[in-house]
């Protein structure tokens, strides 16, 4: 046998991991998951398509103890269990790597990367060339002239200058860095208060580890100097656990590494066992495409084509967008995406209302320029005296993508696919793996711009996209979109494919570049199709409730405008901001009248309850105006938004609409129905359960303030939750220095709105307005809670600092709130700025713990064989319907769900508590 020219080493635990975020979960049809197994596989294979190595390995971890927790025994004792869900895929992993018929290789009591380590030096010796397939820091300390990494996502190699960019030394100075730092992650304690800066200029300077701390007395900074003094055994303890272990016993021989011909029986019946029927049609095709120009062993030649997502934009390519009319043009293109795996498509229906949306046509895109689209519901223009187009009908056209839509080994990529996923449900079609673009662009860019695929086009590739009214007509010239010529509706329709699939490629990769695609598998993407069968759902009202609501407001809003007009002196119109402001300020002379561009007095919310405090009129216009919006947005409109199908109201949620990542209500919002007022109750009355069945209502207590004593480190707090204490008054007693016990309710109303106004940033003037006392008095009360909170002080300032050098701050989950007006130059408006730097880490945190409750939810209750289904999401808020029998189950199961939803690796210091409540209507579930 020849001796090794070039070696390629995997590190098999790190490709596992990258595999589990990189897809969505998949299961076999005995429930198995492998969602993991087929990344694994595809990831593995375009490696070998892509080298040249004569030999290959895979490396494992075992689940076994090593020899550094003999060293150290707290070594890796704080990591996370894995995923309950990829525990069972470790084991098929292994066996995919056999069916490919690679050297798989592990070893008790030695890492994988002490293997690696091992073999890359007897490779080396042998005179040969070594890859090490990871971007794993660990192992950047083997990089040398005849050793390099290469990270498989972005495919780029990993040399030694890029290993000086990272740690500030070169390789052999990397243990040594590693020493000095530790890792958090590993439970490595190395040096407190020294980083990876700090530690590369201490060795740069020192040259190694043991100069450095027998020289320790010379550093001039005093905690530094000491902290080396102290913690000398400490980095030298860390030093051996860092430290590869080069002379690992080598499980099999370097020999055995050698490239294998492919067993073609024993990879099929893997695939077969696993439903991953792509990979084996390819596998059966194999011999019957040309060669590929890879340089690699006839086994590896096997290799699927190179992901999709991994390929850089290429700017302007020539678009070929056909109209299928046939069944066998769509076969083709159906056999098209099956054989390719990835799919981007859009549908264009008559409704932007999902719940009443009838498909028009789909469109398809394979590659950048590449696309089609399929009409199945166009009509002849109105007054036209001619045929309907040629086209296949919807449910032949359904019947065949079905299949396609539904293949767990295809990923469909949409632009706002929850909109696509909720139509084509609808046609009996459950869409599934998904990506969506839209919340790819929202998890990497937040709100610093629209996410709409017309931005997106604009931003990423400098095209304007076909507008829809260019296509349908708007206004009275709206014809829809099944009057539009087939010709004009292809080219529309394929692009939005086509660019949707443009955007996939290019946001994917940076998903990955800036550590965002954890992120963005385990919060948002999970939500495209629960949200979708949320608003599938939808929530019965109580028609005759509404109607009497609306009368009862109707008689209640006639009487506040006798009251108004008799305070005014005379009628006016009370809707009229113009004739209102003239009655507040000409008329009454009241103070604070200010005039806009217009010529008109400002008379929004915030003047009228200033005024309010000291007059009766205003205080009665707020009640009119709040009033007024209840009759019209809810108790008179509600009944227009029922569905006539489904007797039910659906709401359309927006989840790429907030900078801090909650979800939003439209048509109709049902987050903004007032619940601390009387009428907003009463509306909330009338949405009712199905009959045999009971609303439950679970709701996160307090979840704001929960992060931010769990964020600011605050004791006090912390225990109180703990205990489960008054919060409030816990901190009236701490702030104005009175018992606990017994302690007056006005004082305990003053602590709650010092507390939640703290989080938002409230300012002395803020807090004044809102308790109705002096400003000075209000100033007083925040510098008590500053002082006796230290740590809620610090921490604002950490936000406002983190915002002003990155423009974002982030939540406890790595969500990114972007502040765009820290900077800004006009005062107030940084001061803005400032407030919601310190409350959007808090607001966003809590958006992304719902976000993971709802994900977990429905297969909680799946599991137990509850019928219970979510009906609506608002803000710390999400309302299920269960079967009357099933109500105490569902609700034990739900709020154990949600108190669990927070990351394990990110386990917060106090318990995250949900109160639920179920009745027959809303408001007395909650």
């Amino acid at each position: 046998m020849s001796a090794p020219r070039h070696v390629f080493l995997v590190d098999g635990s790190g490709f596992i991991f990258r595999a589990y975020h990189a897809l969505p979960p998949l299961t076999r049809p005995d429930g198995t998951p492998v969602g993991a197994v087929l990344g694994f596989s595809n990831m593995l294979l375009k490696l070998l398509q892509g080298t040249d190595a004569d030999h290959i390995a895979v490396v494992f971890d075992t689940a076994r103890a090593t020899f550094r927790s003999k060293i150290y025994e707290a070594y890796k004792a704080n990591r996370p269990e894995p995923p309950d869900d990829l525990v069972p895929q470790f084991k098929l992993v292994r066996e995919a790597t056999d069916a490919f018929n690679v050297c798989r290789i592990e070893r008790d009591e030695y890492e994988a990367d002490d293997l690696i380590a091992a073999y890359s030096c007897r490779a080396v010796e042998a005179g040969a060339d070594v890859t090490i397939v990871s971007s794993d820091k660990d192992l950047m300390q083997l990089v040398g002239d005849r050793v390099r990494l290469l990270d498989p996502i972005k495919d780029k190699p990993i040399g030694a200058a890029e290993v000086q960019e990272k740690f500030g030394v070169g390789p052999d100075k990397v243990i040594d860095v590693q020493a000095l730092c530790g890792d958090s992650v590993d439970n490595v304690p190395g040096v407190p208060g020294i980083g990876v800066k700090t530690a590369a200029e201490l060795i740069s300077t020192y040259g190694d580890l043991e100069t450095l701390l027998a020289r320790a007395a010379e550093i001039k900074q005093p905690k530094r100097r000491q902290s080396l003094i102290d913690f000398a055994e400490q980095a030298r303890i860390s030093k051996r656990l860092v430290t590869l272990d080069k002379g690992a016993p080598l499980p099999v021989p370097l020999e055995a590494l050698a490239v294998k011909p492919l067993e073609r029986e024993k990879l099929q019946r893997f695939l077969a066992e696993n439903n991953f029927r792509t990979l084996l049609a390819r596998v059966a095709r194999l011999g019957q495409e040309p060669p590929r120009p890879s340089g690699l062993a006839p086994a590896a030649a096997a290799a699927i084509a190179p992901s999709p997502t991994a390929e850089p934009d290429r700017g302007e390519v020539e678009r070929r967008y056909e109209l299928i009319q046939d069944a066998a043009s769509l076969e083709r293109w159906i056999e098209a995406a099956q054989a390719q795996g990835v799919v981007a498509i859009d549908t264009e229906t008559s409704s932007v209302d999902s719940a009443v949306a009838d498909l028009v046509g789909i469109s398809l895109a394979l590659a950048p320029g590449h696309a089609c689209y399929i009409p199945v519901a166009h009509r002849a223009p109105e007054g036209e005296l001619q045929p309907p187009p040629i086209q296949l009908t919807r449910e032949a056209a359904i019947a065949r993508l079905k299949p396609l839509l539904e293949d767990e080994s295809v990923l469909k990529v949409g632009q706002n696919i929850k909109y696509d996923i909720a139509v084509l449900a609808a046609l009996g079609i459950a869409v599934a793996p998904t990506d969506c673009t839209m919340l790819m662009s929202f998890v990497l860019d937040g709100a610093q711009h629209g996410h709409g695929l017309d931005d997106l086009a604009k931003i990423h590739f400098g095209h304007e996209t076909i507008k829809y009214k260019d296509v349908a007509g708007s206004g009275k010239d709206h014809v829809g979109f099944a009057a539009v010529s087939l010709e004009r509706a292809r080219d529309y329709a394929a692009e939005d494919a086509d660019y949707t699939l443009r955007l996939h490629r290019r946001l994917k990769p940076r998903l990955v570049a800036e550590h965002m695609l954890a992120f963005y598998e385990t919060v948002e993407r999970p939500l495209s199709a629960v949200v979708a069968e949320m608003e599938r759902t939808g929530i019965a009202v109580d028609r005759d409730e509404l109607k009497r609501l609306s009368d009862d407001f109707g008689r209640r809003l006639a009487e506040l405008e006798t009251q108004i007009h008799k305070l005014a002196g005379h009628p006016f119109n009370v809707g009229s901001p113009k004739q209102l402001g003239e009655v507040l300020f000409d008329e009454l002379g009241l103070e604070g009248g200010r005039k806009g561009k217009t010529g008109a007095y400002g008379t929004d919310a915030g003047v009228l309850e200033q005024l309010a405090l000291t007059h009766d009129l205003p205080a009665r216009v707020l009640d009119w105006r709040q009033l007024a919006k209840l009759k019209s947005t809810y108790a008179d409109a509600l009944v227009e938004e029922v569905n006539p199908s489904t007797g039910r109201v659906h709401t359309s949620y927006a989840l790429a609409a907030t900078s801090t990542g909650r979800i939003a209500s439209n048509d109709p919002n049902l987050q903004n129905i007032p619940i601390r007022t009387e009428e907003g109750r009463k509306i909330r009355h009338a949405f009712i359960a199905a009959p045999g069945h009971l609303l439950i209502s679970a709701d996160y207590s307090q979840i704001e303030m929960r992060l931010a004593a769990h964020v600011a480190d605050i004791g006090p707090l912390k225990d109180a939750f703990r205990t489960g204490a008054d919060i409030h008054a816990m901190t009236a007693g701490e702030v104005f220095g009175v018992p606990v016990a017994g302690i007056d309710p006005n004082l305990r109303r003053r602590a709650k709105a010092i507390n939640f106004g703290i989080i938002y940033g409230i300012s002395a003037f803020g807090l004044a307005s809102q308790l109705g006392i002096a400003q000075g008095e209000a100033a007083d009360y925040i510098k008590r809670y500053f002082q006796r909170f230290p740590g809620i002080r610090d921490y604002m300032e950490r936000a406002k600092a983190e915002a002003r050098e990155k423009g974002f701050v982030e939540t406890l989950f790595g969500r990114r709130c972007y502040i765009p007006g820290i900077r800004d130059g006009n005062p107030a408006r940084r001061a803005g700025a400032e407030r919601q730097a310190i409350n959007a880490p808090l607001q966003g945190a809590a958006a992304d713990i719902i976000k993971r409750a709802m994900r977990r939810v429905p297969g909680a209750l799946a599991a137990k064989g509850l019928k219970a289904r979510m009906l609506l999401q608002v803000h710390d808020e999400l309302v299920f319907e269960a079967p009357e029998d099933e109500a105490k189950a569902t609700a034990d199961i739900v709020a154990r769900v949600m108190e669990g939803a927070p990351n394990p690796a990110r386990e917060l210091s106090v318990p995250l508590v949900v109160e639920t409540g179920m009745a027959r209507n809303w408001d007395e579930a909650h």
